[in-house]
This record gives structure tokens, sequence and C-alpha cells, in this order.
């Protein structure tokens, strides 16, 4: 049986994961870190006799929160983090942590995920925005993850990436129902002609997921500030894989452009120019995509934070600080995708 909490797992338990020699770890302590709603996270310290361990470890666990592990089994959450990790993580140039142990059970909910320590690594902040030269930092390790999957065959063999296809047809079902408890809940937070353009995408929600990308790529499905790592004069972390899966890269940059610049004005000055930063990145790669029709995918794509931030703030534990975060994560690319006139796109 799978440990699934810190004061589950021993000493026995984690020498073998790490593959240190038995006996060596004399005793660990445990506090728990990051914001994120659909799993737990903690820090291990670690007190090694004789053995050069790591000092301290993350280890991701599933949530006690009844909801959010329904919905996790019910969209993959968990089986596609530790996928990334089993599977692909360590085959590829994507700076993410290293990963020690990566273990779930046939429930899809009992899991265990130990992963590096990056610290002093932290953790980017939704709700605060980003400078433009983290922004930057984060389209250079997109473009990398991108680029080593842009329509590579490895897209059909991994079984677990299949998961999207299924988890599309969860949205066409789910949206608006969910929709219309987002509209309620937020009704006095959101402006007016954000909420009427989530009725407008939820009428022609067909049309958004039934798009067909000029290219496939694997995506990370939530690339935004809380699940980045970034560390002076180093490149950024990736982490929270939970949402991993094949799809349109313009859609992962669209996402974090839209959910990371505070400013409506001052991304809209930069919107292009980061576009055009992040294919130049995979022109360095030797990805030349269609200029045009990836500008059309990043405005279609406008809308991904937008539905993320419905899906998840309906389905997930409520906290003050998860109610303000999916707020802004709404708030955000849907100012973005009135900018860049993405409903257009649908509709014709």
């Amino acid at each position: 049986m799978i440990p699934t909490r810190p004061e589950l797992m021993d000493e026995s338990w984690l020498e073998k994961r790490l593959g240190a020699p038995p006996d060596t770890l004399r005793s660990f302590e445990h506090e728990a870190v990051g914001t994120g709603q659909m799993c737990d996270s903690f820090r291990l310290t670690l007190d090694w006799d004789g053995h050069a361990g790591p000092p301290t470890i993350i280890a991701k666990c599933p949530s006690l929160d009844e909801a959010s592990r329904h919905v996790a089994k019910l969209v993959h959450n968990y089986e596609l983090e530790i996928s990334w990790y089993r599977d692909l993580a360590a085959n590829n140039e994507v700076h993410c942590p290293h990963c020690f142990h990566a273990e779930i059970e046939a429930n899809g909910i009992d899991f265990a995920l130990l992963l590096q320590d990056v610290a002093p690594a932290r953790q980017g902040d939704q709700l605060a925005g980003v400078s433009e030269n983290a922004l930057l930092a984060a389209i250079d390790e997109l473009a990398i993850l991108h680029a080593a999957y842009w329509n590579s065959p490895l897209l059909e063999q991994l079984l677990w990436l299949e998961y999207g296809a299924a988890n599309k047809e969860l949205v066409r079902q789910m949206l608006p129902g969910l929709y219309a408890g987002f509209r309620d809940r937020y009704a006095d937070r959101l402006s007016p002609d954000i909420l009427e353009m989530g009725d407008r995408l939820v009428a022609c929600i067909d049309r958004y997921l039934d798009y067909e990308p000029h290219a496939l790529t694997i995506t990370h499905g939530d690339y935004r500030l809380d699940n980045l790592l970034f560390a002076k004069g180093q490149r950024v972390f990736i982490v929270d894989w939970q949402t991993a899966g094949v799809g349109c890269g313009l859609a992962d940059l669209s996402y974090l452009v839209g959910t990371s610049i505070a400013d409506p004005a001052l991304r809209k000055v930069g919107e292009k120019p980061w576009f055009d930063h992040y294919l130049k990145c995979l022109h360095e790669s030797g990805i030349i995509p269609d200029v045009e029709i990836a500008w059309d995918e990043y405005r279609r794509y406008a809308f991904s934070g937008f539905i993320m931030a419905i899906f998840a703030s309906m389905n997930v534990e409520r906290t003050e600080r998860g109610d303000e975060m999916f707020a802004v994560m709404a708030e955000r690319p849907a100012r973005q995708a009135l900018d860049l006139d993405s409903l257009d796109l649908l509709q014709h």
C-alpha cells in the first residue's frame, strides 16, 4: 500500500525510494508547502547518518478534500503527473525537479511523488503577476517543452496522453452547468462584459473544442505563475504536471500571458512581442510554424485560462485565496480574449 501522507511514511520506505542504504535515515520531519488545491505538498527534512542523501525533498500526496480527489480521478490529474515524471521528465531538456519516486495505485487516487527540493527557487504569484524578464524566461522554457515534442510520433505511443481527448468531452458536457454556478458566485466580482462573453463562449463551445490545431505537441495545460518556480540567474522550473496532454502549443502561451499580467494595458503592448519571442525560440529549435495561423491560434486559446478558472473553481475545495485567484484567473484572460476579439474566430 502506498503511504499517501508523510505521517504514513517511515524511514525504511523513504530509504528504498531514495536509493539510500538501510538504516542511514535516522529520522525526518515534514511541513506543508505550496498553494495547490488539487493535491497536498510537503517539504521533508531528512536526517542522514553517514549517507550523502538530499537534506530535503518535496512529497506530493492526494488532497484530503473529497471533492478534489473525485475530480482528480475523473480527469486523471494524479495519473497524468505520475506518468509525466515516470515516462518523460528525465528524457528531455525541460527544466523540472528531479523525480526520486513516482507511484500510483490502480484506483487513480492513491499516489506518492517524491521530488527534488529546488529551494531557494520561489513559486510565482498568480495574484501579484510577473515582470517582463520573468515572463520571457517562462516563455523560453515553454518553447523547449513544445519543440521537444512538436508533431512527434511519441504523441501516439503513450496511452496516458489520450486522457486529454476524454477530458475535452467532459468540458463539453460539464461547462454549461459549471458556468451557471460560476456566474452566480462571481456576479459581483466580474464585470458584465466578461460575464456576457462567458455566455457567448458557452453557446459556441463546440466550435472551440472541435478545432484541429495546425500542429500538436505535449502541452502543460496549466502553465501559469503558481506552477512555475523562479530562482535568480537560473532557468524556470516547471511543476504541477497534472494537466499534461497533447494539444496546441499556442494554448499554453496564450494561457501564460493571459493569466500572468496584472495590467491589461501592459499586456496589450507586450502581447505581440512576447508571441514573436516564442516563435523565435521555436525557430532556434528548427520548428517554423506559419505565423498567421499561429497568431489566430494564440487568439483562439485566450479562452483557455477562462475555461480553466470556471472548471477548477467549481470543483476543488474553496478557500479565500482560491476564490480570489480563480476570479483573477478568469478576469485576466477574459479581458485578453475581448481585446483580441477571440469570439470572432468561433463565430465564423
